[in-house]
């Protein structure tokens, strides 16, 4: 581990003396980490937008115990924020401060049982469809129209193509903000539409998913059609983070997302290099050039022009995490 960290240079001394404060902290918790540590690391490559500042301070943690022992040694203070396969976040360009966890191959285990499977918080989504259909597992297809890992699936109650985690999670096991590893039952996540109970700092790292004995070629049919209907409706090839704003209740309006925004007249609309999907508008691209503020000020755009044609508040289904860069003028 390097022990200098390279932090973002503050414009203050009172900014100098804090950042001079939170390297001495990271660097003496992370000192006798087991796994990868690296400080300023940039993270526009790790992200599906391509886009964001660099992390303070990046772990990617041995096994469970390396995990638990680091946030343990971490001060209260300093926040901890979880990445998996970054598909669904918009990282800002002035980075993330504090602890950045990235959980690595040794968390991305799949073990198949007769009425399910239990798995790491690295798996990806579509390995976990497609190895329960190998073993004829059936009711996790859906999970291959989810780009995305299923640590993150469990915090946001990811889902799509009629199921969601909620509908087959028994249990999933966290290693809390303080260090503490815990199981909690499906019904202590409290989930609903696109959320969890997850408190802040705390990270997935393993997940047991119920599945029922069916046919190997009915499963793989039905995973078929699920990737043909996200390739036909959805900009996969482009550099974009899924969905990016919730469906509204339907109390509120009986239109999804994506039709508000059309009938807003938001479909192709630009800022900088960021773009409104011409294919499906309740996503954003990245059409090269674009900065996590252009991104996150077209969001707040297509929000306000929906609220002024419609009267819908959306929220945001896309994470935004970090600092706005003072450089690129980011949305707060």
């Amino acid at each position: 581990m390097t022990d200098t960290l390279a932090l973002r240079k503050a414009p203050t001394t009172e900014g100098s003396h804090a950042a001079g404060t939170l390297a001495h902290a990271l660097g003496d918790a992370m000192r006798a980490a087991r796994g990868k540590v690296s400080f300023g690391q940039p993270l526009a490559p790790r992200s599906w937008f391509r886009v964001g500042g660099p992390a303070d301070c990046l772990f990617q943690p041995a096994d469970g115990d390396d995990l638990t022992s680091a946030l343990s040694r971490l001060s209260p203070e300093l926040p901890v924020t979880t990445l998996g396969a970054c598909s669904n976040v918009i990282i800002r360009d002035g980075g993330l401060s504090g602890l950045v966890v990235r959980l690595g191959g040794a968390f991305a285990s799949i073990v198949t049982e007769k009425d399910g499977l239990t798995v790491g918080g690295a798996a990806l989504d579509v390995t976990v469809a497609e190895t329960a259909a190998e073993a004829g597992l059936a009711g996790l297809e859906f999970l291959a129209g989810i780009p995305g890992s299923i640590g993150g699936a469990v915090r946001m109650n990811a889902g799509a193509y009629g199921s969601d985690i909620a509908a087959v999670l028994d249990w999933a096991e966290i290693v809390t903000r303080s260090g503490d590893l815990v199981r909690l039952h499906a019904g202590d996540l409290r989930f609903g539409y696109r959320r969890s109970a997850l408190t802040d700092g705390s990270v997935v790292v393993r997940a047991r998913l119920r599945a029922t004995a069916a046919d190997r070629n009915d499963i793989a049919a039905r995973i078929a059609n699920v990737r043909a209907a996200r390739e036909s409706s959805q900009p996969v090839r482009a550099r974009t983070g899924g969905s990016t704003f919730r469906n509204p209740d339907a109390a509120t309006s009986q239109l999804k997302a994506w039709q508000l925004i059309d009938a807003a007249g938001c479909r192709g609309l630009m800022i900088g290099g960021a773009q409104v999907s011409e294919k499906h508008c309740n996503f954003l691209i990245n059409t090269g050039g674009a900065t996590a503020a252009d991104l996150e000020t077209l969001g707040e755009t297509v929000r306000s022009r929906v609220m002024e044609q419609s009267g819908v508040s959306l929220h945001w289904e896309i994470k935004r995490l970090g600092i706005p860069s003072t450089e690129t003028g980011g949305a707060a």
